[in-house]
């Protein structure tokens, strides 16, 4: 007699921030439509300033057993809450996606269906017309080129934040101790059995993308150094063209002088040397400064995110939802 093949079970990962508006329904439609029979939702609050803690947790009490509710200390951004939630994931699949309903709840059911009959250890979303705003818009586009270069990221490849990861894949992201976590990053480094669907997109209904300028910057910062050597690399490079730059104008300086042209002396020497060299000299500090600070920050053992409240309870967890 054959024996029968169990369900996988799927744990749906959701960062909060400032989503009272949102996050009571989006919780309600993914338990009353799960993407496969066994599913439980963990809601990371990465500390917001509006009331989604009370809404996060009126959703425990609404679904007792389906909802883990994990409350951060403080804001430690989109990432370090997504590593929360993994830590804290227990299905056979974690899909992990957004709090505004921009990422609808019946598109999730095809991201796992795509991993389950693909056997893919991640499967992403890719966005049929993207309703971000154009800062977001512009800051994705930028963000897929570095990626591609640093990262090794194929080119067709669109790194969305809306994604289903397997359990493989989980548990090897997770053992990632280190400050400023970049999830797409990680994923990059264990595996490239990956796909994509397209998916839909829809307006924000409610609130406003917590992403900025800054928090933008602070994404690729950490994507340049946590990830890559490839920035030491460029800077090396850049400092021998430089050198070489600098060559030329010598011998185009002597040319000038034994050619009798009237140049004030020491001109083309000044500018040379200030402005270029004094420019490259600053960006290459400041990217030491980078490597050094962020090594300094992994010596101290600056946590990923640290765990205030835990309420609720889903599929249990492989590991312990802390880190310091």
């Amino acid at each position: 007699m054959s024996q029968a093949v169990s369900s996988p079970t799927l744990t749906i990962v959701i960062p909060v921030y400032n989503a009272e508006q949102s996050i009571g329904r989006l919780v309600d439609a993914l338990i009353a439509e799960p993407p496969l029979p066994q599913t439980d939702v963990v809601l990371v609050n990465d500390g917001s300033r509006d009331g989604s803690h009370r809404e996060c947790l009126a959703c425990c009490e609404r679904h007792p057993g389906r909802v883990t509710y994990l409350r951060l200390a403080r804001n430690f951004g989109e990432h370090g809450a997504v590593m929360a939630g993994l830590c804290q994931s227990g299905g056979d699949y974690v899909v992990v996606m957004d709090d505004d309903f921009q990422n609808p709840p019946h598109e999730a059911a095809r991201l796992v269906d795509a991993a389950v009959a693909g056997g893919f250890d991640v499967v992403y979303g890719a966005f049929r017309e993207k309703c971000h705003n154009a800062l977001r818009n512009w800051g994705s586009a930028f963000n897929d080129l570095v990626a591609t270069w640093l990262l090794g990221k194929p080119r067709h490849l669109y790194l969305s934040s809306f994604k289903c990861l397997s359990r493989f894949l989980v548990e090897r992201i997770i053992a990632y101790a280190g400050p400023s976590p970049y999830v797409d990053g990680l994923i990059l480094r264990v595996t490239d059995n990956i796909a994509q669907i397209e998916v839909e997109h829809c307006p924000r209904r409610a609130g406003r993308s917590g992403y900025t300028l800054w928090k933008l910057i602070r994404l690729w910062l950490t994507m340049f150094v946590n990830f890559s050597v490839a920035p030491l690399r460029l800077s090396a490079v850049l400092g021998l063209g430089v050198s070489a730059f600098g060559l030329l104008m010598a011998v185009w300086s002597l040319l000038e002088k034994l050619l009798g042209v009237d140049v004030p002396t020491g001109w083309t020497t000044l500018y040379v040397t200030v402005v270029i060299f004094a420019g490259i000299q600053l960006v290459m500090l400041g990217l030491l400064g980078e490597y050094v600070g962020r090594g300094l920050l992994e010596a101290n053992r600056a946590p990923q995110f640290v765990v205030r409240e835990v309420h609720g309870g889903g599929l249990t967890p492989t590991r312990e939802a802390r880190r310091w």
